[in-house]
């Protein structure tokens, strides 16, 4: 019988897994697909090799948590890091997110020329810094003491940043700047949403500025891919079971039982790297499957259509752009089309002289629902994305060497989500509603972008280190 019984292998599963692992328990990751990393990992299509989709790991350096997380773990992961972290590119301004406040500003302040840029761009790095400088949070809804004591951790961070948490980010960047045109909100705002998944009249402007100065932390790309962070990271757990999805899991007094197709498995703990939103499906138990049907209403449909490319070119690229046109693309909420390239010196996933593309463009899942009309759309939208990159990048259609595209129904085949990203973290979904890492029922846990603390590496980070808390370990 295991100690902990991972389902999922994204960024929390394998974290928490390795983690657990480095501290002596008896731990078994699974996993449905035949590689590690979920939403975060490379696979290969007609031997292509390509990152599923987030692409980005921000975070590792000194004093940051995701660095700290691995150093526990006793893992150095084989990174190269990204400066600058994007390239920003709306119709003729050209703007590199550098990780260096001052080269950044002054390509900023000639492009989105305004009298309160200084102070604006200061306030944004000022929060962020001081964000990340207060530590002891701890979270939990899994009791009335527990929800107490978590409000009570959070104390000096609600002292600290209330102004910025009671006002939404467009109302008080309407204000700040005294009216703002439309390019320059445009460019602001589809930083956001790539970040906290929202845009800025949903959400407070301490989560805005928090998203804004995410490329002033240091940006990384992982050579191989990410998968290979993943393969590393988990090494040394001795029960990695890939291609082993899970089908069901019985509560018992003292334990679970946990099905695939092929065998069963016992666990005292249960550790979920599914959706929060999908987690009923995976028990039996009437109890366990109330306590997560009640967060479907949290699932927001936001997902994303991915566009994946292998180039042949002498050009050099950067390893991130962010293509923002003037209006929202087709089947899709934003204007703004994320496009990630490996590096030029990577030969490990592709060969010399070739780039493997990720892009991708928030859209809904409803989007998608009309199986008549789904091939249509699907041929659509891949076509307007690869003309826009290869447009932006300067680079003649006859350099694509393989092309194809993947839709969130797509994602639901393969990873078993088709929802891709949590819900920002508001002062209205904070407390009661926004999942914990633990939960009312002994010995099942939660861990992953829809559960505290949020999307990308950090996030969720900061939910592997709450989780190791709540754990005692």
């Amino acid at each position: 019988m295991f100690e902990y019984a991972v389902v999922g292998s994204g960024v929390g599963g394998s974290s928490i897994a390795a983690l657990l692992n480095a501290k002596g328990y008896d731990v078994a990751l699974f996993e449905k697909e035949s590689y590690l990393g979920g939403c975060s990992s490379t696979f290969s299509h007609k031997g292509y090799s390509y990152n599923t989709g987030a692409t980005t790991l921000a975070g590792y350096e000194d004093g940051f948590i995701v660095k700290e997380i691995f150093d526990e773990i006793g893992f150095t992961p084989n990174l190269i890091q990204t400066d600058p972290s994007i390239v920003i590119v709306q119709n003729d301004k050209i703007t590199p997110r550098y990780s260096d406040f001052d080269a950044f500003f002054d390509i900023l302040n000639k492009n989105y020329p305004h009298k309160n840029n200084k102070e604006f761009w200061k306030l944004v790095y000022k929060i962020s810094n001081e964000f990340y400088k207060i530590s002891g949070h701890y979270y939990s809804n899994a009791s009335v003491f527990s929800k107490i004591k978590s409000m009570c951790s959070f104390i000096p961070l609600l002292l600290k940043f209330q102004k910025y948490l009671r006002v939404d980010a467009y109302s008080f960047i309407e204000q700040y700047f005294n009216g703002i045109d439309e390019v320059y909100l445009d460019f602001l705002e589809s930083q956001v949403l790539i970040v906290a998944q929202a845009p800025l009249k949903e959400i407070n402007f301490f989560t805005a500025a928090l998203s804004l100065a995410y490329t002033f932390n240091k940006n990384h790309y992982a050579v191989g891919g990410l998968g290979e962070v993943f393969n590393a990271l988990t090494h040394d757990i001795k029960h990695v079971y890939k291609e082993s999805e899970i089908t069901s899991i019985k509560k018992y007094t003292s334990h679970f039982v946990l099905e695939t197709k092929n065998a069963s498995y016992e666990a005292k703990n249960i550790i979920l790297n599914s959706t929060v939103y999908d987690s009923a499906e995976l028990f039996t138990d009437g109890e366990v499957k109330n306590y997560y049907k009640k967060y479907d209403k949290l699932n927001n449909h936001q997902s994303s259509f991915m566009l994946y490319m292998t180039l042949q070119t002498d050009e050099v690229l950067e390893h991130h752009y962010q293509i923002i046109q003037k209006k929202i693309y087709p089947y899709s909420f934003s204007k703004a089309l994320f496009v990630s390239v490996s590096d030029v010196n990577d030969n490990t996933i592709v060969p010399e002289g070739h780039y493997s593309i990720t892009a991708s463009i928030h859209t809904d899942i409803r989007f998608w629902e009309d199986q008549t009309t789904y091939n249509e759309q699907k041929s659509e939208l891949h076509d307007i994305l690869q003309e826009i990159i290869l447009t932006t990048l300067n680079i003649d259609e006859s350099k694509v060497v393989h092309s194809f595209s993947a839709s969130p129904r797509t994602f639901k085949c393969f990873i078993n989500r088709d929802q891709l990203g949590g819900n920002a973290i508001t002062m209205k979904n904070f407390h009661p509603f926004l999942p914990s890492n633990n939960s009312p029922i002994k010995g099942v846990y939660n861990v992953g972008d829809t559960v505290f603390a949020a999307q990308g590496w950090p996030g969720v980070m900061l939910g592997v280190k709450n989780l190791k808390r709540l754990l005692h370990v």
